[in-house]
């Protein structure tokens, strides 16, 4: 039996609403809504967005943007989209990087044994791990501050130390590395992945962690607000006593 089509997350309606958003920072409504899809599991999505930033530019204009900058904007949606792996799980990171690749120009890939815009091969075969960890240590410090080591250590002692060791392996060669979007971007990639999960523990403190990280108050709630508007156009919607079960938040999503 053929797969379902789904409908059309991605209109020419939305996509306005995401790019001409007031408080958005620049260079990023393509890759939050990248993220989003990706958890969602809307792959076959992603190809309007990439192809809408290659044409209209990262920004609120319609600029179709010079080779340097297409390659720019496919580098930040490709690292969004590794960076979304540790909270929306490698296989939906498999599939939406596939499907990017997919509509992408040759000349704007990164092929193996070639340049690498992170340097992630050479921090895994060249870099003393202890270095790398405790760059991963400091950006998590970074993002929950004072309460780190109490998140850290919920982690270490939540009966296998092994949930601890696997933290600090994600944030010290995955998440810490800001070669491509720095620390507010990278908050901003973990907010888009973690609001179609409704899981309101982790996202107050990624809330909060966007603004240590750089963000302003304003930035954090514009990202909130895309991400929310992509959920709602894919079927997730509050769950309450008239729906008490299917897809969707079983509260208020977290905000500031």
């Amino acid at each position: 039996m053929p797969p379902v089509n789904l409908p059309a997350i991605v209109t020419p309606a939305l996509l306005s609403s995401i790019r001409g958003h007031p408080q958005l920072p620049h260079h990023s409504w393509y890759f939050i809504a990248g993220v989003a899809l990706s958890v969602l599991n809307r792959p076959d999505e992603i190809a309007n967005v990439f192809t809408c930033a290659m044409e209209t530019g990262p920004g609120k204009g319609s600029i179709k943007p010079e080779h340097d900058e297409q390659l720019r904007i496919a580098r930040r949606m490709r690292e969004a989209l590794v960076k979304a792996a540790p909270i929306g799980g490698l296989p939906k990171a498999i599939n939406a990087l596939l499907a990017l690749k997919a509509v992408t120009p040759a000349s704007l890939l990164d092929e193996p044994l070639g340049h690498s815009p992170t340097s992630r091969p050479i921090e895994v075969y060249d870099v003393p791990s202890s270095r790398i960890l405790h760059r991963g240590q400091t950006f998590f410090d970074q993002i929950y501050g004072k309460v780190s080591k109490r998140v850290m250590g919920q982690m270490d002692r939540s009966g296998t130390e092994d949930l601890g060791i696997t933290a600090r392996l994600l944030y010290g060669y995955i998440l810490s590395n800001t070669s491509v979007l720095n620390g507010a971007e990278t908050s901003f990639v973990l907010l888009a992945g973690l609001i179609p999960q409704d899981v309101n523990p982790q996202l107050k403190g990624h809330l909060k962690g966007a603004l240590n990280n750089g963000a302003t108050v304003e930035e954090v709630k514009a990202v909130r607000d895309i991400v929310i508007r992509i959920c709602e156009a894919s079927g997730m919607s509050k769950l309450g006593e008239t729906m008490p079960g299917g897809w969707g938040w079983r509260g208020e999503v977290a905000n500031l």
